[in-house]
């Protein structure tokens, strides 16, 4: 569905400049923007990312130290594995068990936690960003603003980018 909403709009987007080229309508201006590079050069994108990377430095220790100590109780059960008796290796095995599934559940938690918090920030950037591409048009009377997923291919006289990332990083990383 996704990808047959994306068709329609490349056939309508074509279809105008079609009538565009034919002169039946005024000159169309065109400017567009690559948002992955808005996401990874803008202060903003930055600034948030660094955020993200701060709150969640402390699990990332807890579940990385929690990995670290599931493979050493591995390697000590395998070495040891050989002298226990059939009720104290069991015993271990079932601790490993347990301590694994604490570990795997942790880090699935701390995934979904970071998934969403990083939505979360670059959401607040996107419309940031968005605000600061409608001013640009605005400025600039721009008729049409596009955007990758919905481009073949741009010339880079078109590419409004880096202006978008400079207005951006003048606003600052609020």
């Amino acid at each position: 569905m996704n990808n047959l909403l994306r068709r329609c709009r490349v056939a309508l987007l074509l279809g105008t400049l079609a009538v565009a080229s034919q002169g039946w309508a005024e000159e169309l201006r065109i400017g567009f923007v690559n948002t992955d590079r808005v996401l990874k050069e803008a202060n903003t994108a930055k600034a948030a990312q660094a955020k993200l990377e701060q709150e969640f430095l402390k699990r990332e220790k807890e579940i990385t130290d929690l990995g670290s100590a599931v493979k050493s109780m591995t390697e000590k059960l395998e070495r040891e594995a050989p002298t226990l008796s059939d009720s104290q290796r069991a015993t271990r095995q079932k601790q490993l068990v347990e301590q694994d599934r604490d570990f795997q559940r942790k880090r699935r938690e701390f995934q979904e936690d970071l998934s969403a918090r990083r939505n979360e920030e670059l959401q607040q950037v996107l419309e940031r960003a968005n605000k600061v591409i409608r001013q640009l048009a605005e400025a600039d009377k721009l008729d049409l603003i596009m955007q990758p997923d919905q481009v073949v291919y741009v010339s880079p006289k078109h590419d409004i980018t880096d202006k978008v990332i400079k207005a951006l990083n003048a606003t600052g990383a609020k």
